[in-house]
């Protein structure tokens, strides 16, 4: 096995990138609202002031791109305090393929941004996209990877040539930087001592947590994940217990569980889920499944969108969110 990273990673990748132009001339604010794709915005030009989903303000210069993993809402704006245009008020000319022409208001001169709409492979309440911070600041991570700020030239070329092919290239882009984000973070930005990103930075906990996202539908029991880490089944569970910030049993179900809500979000029958999970009865995966996400599996799966499910728990607020913990 590579390292614990590379093989977490192997899991996660874009399905899918649509990407914004804008030109804006100040005084100027959007507002993004909350939604399970992931939102990039890159300035290429002029600067910005991003308003997290917690309320900071960071400022954003020429050549800064911020990355929010989970999409929750935020504004961005030439100064802080302005008030904020819901994004999705503007009209949008498509350039080509997955690019459109943003038309704001007086855009002339002032800031030029990119801005995306990311769709992961995974939905935002993975255990993955939980760990994460709720933006990610290329200027705080380029210091440590000399490669991210010509990934970013990169797409800014592409954006502004406007040549066929461009959104099949702005998304391979998109792909390998958003790769390139997550492993630096995990190397350099972060200072978190429990959790996935502890795991990672530990090669046993590490080569554990990667085997399970690599086989979500295997049955681990604590004996053979303890035989991954090559130490004694209590030896195991106590250093998974401190560095990951919960028991190897409930990581397990949880990481199971998500894989089986993706699978009936596509359609999938309850009981063919059951039985690629391992269950003898579908009666006893429908009780698991309902103890971790807080549904049933058919009221899950009649939505007929996995996204839509997901929407209704994240809705709830802490409640909703109490039923899928993140791994802290």
């Amino acid at each position: 096995m590579t390292d614990p990273l590379t093989e977490m990673l192997r899991g996660l990748r874009l399905d899918g990138v649509e990407y914004g132009r804008c030109r804006l001339a100040e005084p100027w604010a959007t507002s993004f609202p909350a939604q399970e794709a992931a939102r990039f915005h890159f300035i290429s030009s002029g600067s910005a002031w991003l308003q997290t989903p917690s309320g900071e303000w960071l400022a954003l210069r020429p050549g800064d791109a911020a990355l929010l993993p989970r999409g929750d809402a935020h504004v961005l704006a030439s100064e802080p305090g302005i008030p904020a245009l819901p994004f999705d008020r503007f009209g949008r000319k498509e350039v080509c393929q997955g690019v459109f022409d943003v038309q704001c208001a007086h855009a002339c001169g002032g800031t030029v941004a990119l801005t995306a709409s990311m769709r992961f492979n995974i939905d935002k309440l993975h255990p993955l996209l939980q760990l994460m911070p709720e933006v990610m600041l290329t200027s705080d991570l380029a210091k440590n990877e000399p490669s991210i700020p010509h990934l970013l030239d990169a797409m800014a070329r592409e954006v502004e040539m406007d040549r066929v092919g461009a959104g099949g290239i702005l998304a391979r882009l998109a792909d390998v930087l958003t790769a390139t984000l997550i492993r630096t973070w995990v190397e350099h930005g972060c200072g978190d001592t429990t959790g996935w990103i502890a795991a990672v930075r530990n090669p046993e906990v590490g080569r554990v947590l990667a085997a399970i996202h690599l086989q979500p539908e295997r049955d681990w029991s604590v004996a053979a994940l303890a035989r991954i880490m090559g130490v004694s089944r209590s030896g195991f569970a106590e250093r998974f217990l401190r560095v990951v910030g919960e028991t190897p049993a409930r990581y397990v179900a949880r990481v199971r569980m998500h894989q089986a809500r993706q699978w009936l979000g596509k359609g999938m029958r309850v009981s063919v889920v059951a039985e690629r999970l391992g269950y003898d009865a579908e009666a006893s995966f429908s009780r698991a499944f309902k103890r971790i996400i807080g549904a049933s599996p058919s009221q899950f799966r009649k939505k007929g969108d996995g996204d839509e499910a997901v929407r209704d728990l994240a809705d709830l607020g802490p409640m909703g969110m109490a039923m899928y913990p993140a791994s802290r």
